[in-house]
């Protein structure tokens, strides 16, 4: 930002503003992973090479910072081991 010919340094929220929607998409990519609970009945959409699963499971999908699938589970420790092994930090969505 620019106050009588000055130009300040952005606080991370001017700078998270700042970015472009392809910049956005792509942070974090390959460093960054979350864990999401998800019913069977969803997991199709996101894994459509799973095989059919008996309605009202409840699984944990490891997905990557721009929601590309990476493993699915029925336990979110194994996600989150699965992330370690990946080297890929965790983060949490609320």
């Amino acid at each position: 930002m620019a106050t009588g010919g000055k130009v300040e340094e952005m606080d991370a929220t001017e700078k998270a503003l700042a970015l472009t929607p392809q910049e956005f998409a792509h942070l974090g990519d390959g460093a960054l992973a979350y864990v999401k609970a998800i019913n069977s009945e969803d997991v199709s959409r996101l894994f459509p090479q799973a095989p059919p699963l008996r309605p009202g499971i409840t699984l944990f999908a490891l997905l990557g910072a721009d929601g590309s699938p990476i493993m699915l589970t029925d336990s979110r420790d194994a996600a989150i081991a699965n992330a370690w092994e990946q080297k890929l930090q965790t983060v949490s969505l609320h």
